[in-house]
């Protein structure tokens, strides 16, 4: 079933793509024309960030942490605003393509110091993104081949065929339109990826309430998760208002600094349009994540009316019930829907922006709207190419080693490969009248700060019990600074 819905899904997502790029070229792949609707944008990017692990992950957080993640998603909201009006501007102003380029007055090697952490930070953490669905399928291509066995058992050449052809589908859309078409198609599976969510809660609703049909069902499955007493509510690691300011800045570094992210926000018309998509996105990413913790606590309720026991993995909390047809064919189809949705939607969009980096910070290459040189095309062309594979072989590399929660995964990786990146661009913009190159040492800054990061990760715990959460990624990111300002003062003597 889920390979029919993967199927339907890819043909349409390739009919979106030929009508989106019907020419294609540099400029339409990395700039889009910059012609997008600022509400496309807005509403896309909705499901660009809600990727296949939160679909996953985030139910399963109320099992240890229940709704505190709400204190870190609150503090988005005001990362969004900084984001619109202090990083916008900027890159509006200097009209680029990749953000990265606000790093050359430091230097060429701070400037590719800092896209060099980009393409390191986005490919693992894509990977890990899109592991999720592709499991998923894995182990419901097990399940279809060995239908008669009790205990189906893994294939070894399975997995690793099911992320290449996954991959494989995605280049195929995007290979023309690049960003352009990631604007229609984003829309389109975030329609998909809500709508599949939405039809969740009102399956796990009834499955709550028997008695009750309907909106009756989901109101009065709503006042439970309100009414839940045995849902902690501290903050994940740290206190309430250091999860606040750790969201802010998770929000500046994983969207206001992320090319993946804010590639999109620069095919809007214009500034003005920019900052509405980024205000208006910011807003909704909060109820967005409401509706995940609250399906995480209605599942963790209909465990426990039901007497099963909660499942050792909070990710597994969602797909124990959404694959094994224990609430219904139905789940079974939505489930399938909105994982595809969502991991398409974040993986398309990062396979695109990888390509982008590397072609312009890396390469070099120059993006006009004239007539495209048809070697600089065929030069992105074979990067993108590079770039499947590359994200294929870090997929599989995460299936042989993760070992901890997906989402916290995800968020412990930005604070040690983003910080660099967050020091980086505010050294940039605080110096920008006065700025000179940091030659060399710019690189050592930027490497030696998330490993003293992880050293005192690993220190304090042991002497004070104190542990870091994802302020660590503040901590990183003060230390890359002044790093460089102190690499600064050096220069001017």
């Amino acid at each position: 079933m889920i390979l029919a819905v993967i199927l339907l899904y890819f043909l349409l997502l390739l009919a979106v793509s030929r009508l989106t790029a019907a020419k294609g070229g540099n400029d339409v792949f990395f700039r889009g024309g910059r012609q997008s609707p600022w509400y496309l944008v807005a509403f896309g990017m909705v499901g660009a960030s809600i990727s296949g692990i939160t679909f996953v992950s985030v139910p399963g957080m109320v099992i240890h942490s229940g709704m505190s993640y709400l204190y870190t998603c609150f503090g988005f909201i005001f990362g969004y605003f900084a984001v619109a009006f202090l990083l916008l501007p900027v890159y509006y102003k200097l009209s680029l393509t990749t953000i990265y380029s606000v790093l050359k007055p430091l230097g060429n090697e701070a400037y590719k110091t800092g896209a060099a952490f980009f393409l390191l930070s986005k490919t693992m953490g894509a990977a890990a993104r899109f592991y999720v669905p592709c499991y998923i399928i894995y182990q419901s291509m097990v399940q279809t081949l060995q239908p008669t066995t009790p205990t189906p058992q893994p294939s070894t050449l399975l997995f690793p065929l099911t992320v290449i052809a996954m991959v494989a589908l995605i280049w195929v859309y995007t290979r023309r339109g690049g960003i352009k078409t990631l604007v229609w198609t984003d829309t389109l599976q975030t329609v998909c990826m809500f709508t599949a969510l939405l039809l969740i809660i009102y399956k796990v609703s009834e499955a709550l309430f028997p008695n009750l049909s309907g909106w009756s069902a989901v109101s009065s499955a709503f006042a439970a998760v309100f009414t839940q007493q045995s849902v902690p509510l501290d903050a994940v690691g740290a206190s309430g208002w250091v999860s606040f300011l750790s969201g802010i800045f998770i929000v500046i570094v994983m969207t206001g600094l992320d090319q993946d992210m804010m590639q999109k926000n620069l095919t809007c018309r214009s500034l003005r349009d920019a900052r509405k998509d980024m205000c208006a996105y910011g807003f909704a990413f909060f109820p967005a994540n409401f509706l995940f913790l609250s399906l995480g606590v209605m599942l963790c309720m209909l465990c426990e009316g039901q007497g099963t026991a909660l499942p050792e993995k909070p990710d597994d909390l969602l797909t124990m019930f959404a694959t094994t047809g224990r609430l219904g064919t139905a789940v079974m189809v939505f489930f399938a829907i909105g994982i595809v949705a969502a991991a398409f939607s974040s993986a398309d969009s990062a396979l695109t922006a990888l390509t982008t980096c590397f072609c312009v910070d890396i390469l070099g290459m120059e993006v006009g709207d004239d007539k495209q040189d048809t070697g600089a095309e065929k030069t992105r062309q074979r990067v993108h190419k590079g770039v499947a594979v590359a994200f294929v072989v870090c997929i599989i590399l995460f299936h042989l080693f993760n070992n901890t929660s997906l989402i916290d995964a995800i968020y412990r990786l930005c604070s040690y490969t983003y910080g660099p990146l967050l020091g980086l661009f505010a050294f940039a913009l605080l110096h920008k009248k006065h700025a000179c190159s940091l030659g060399p040492l710019s690189c050592f800054a930027c490497v030696s700060s998330p490993l003293l990061c992880l050293l005192l990760d690993n220190i304090v715990p042991a002497m004070t019990g104190y542990r870091f959460g994802y302020e660590l990624l503040m901590l990183n990111g003060l230390i890359t600074y002044a790093a460089l300002e102190a690499i600064s003062q050096y220069k001017k003597k």
